[in-house]
């Protein structure tokens, strides 16, 4: 399974930051950071994970009923 949202294509960035040491950038690795996907259940009673801001925006997505919130 792809750590993507399928409804709005959110996925994984590559990110790092600089380290200041002694007037000179060292070398960091870069991490990948993941979105935030959750477990929603379709209309069709099919589950699968979509990202929080996707599960914020509610059931309704575009005027179409994608999926029901998990009480």
């Amino acid at each position: 399974m792809a750590k993507e949202c399928p409804i709005c294509g959110k996925g994984a960035i590559m990110g790092g930051k600089r380290n200041l040491l002694r007037g000179k950038y060292n070398p960091t690795k870069k991490t990948r950071k993941y979105p935030n996907l959750q477990w929603a259940r379709l209309v069709s009673g099919k589950r699968i994970k979509i990202c929080t801001s996707c599960l914020k925006k509610g059931p309704i997505f575009n005027g179409l009923a994608l999926f029901q919130v998990n009480a």
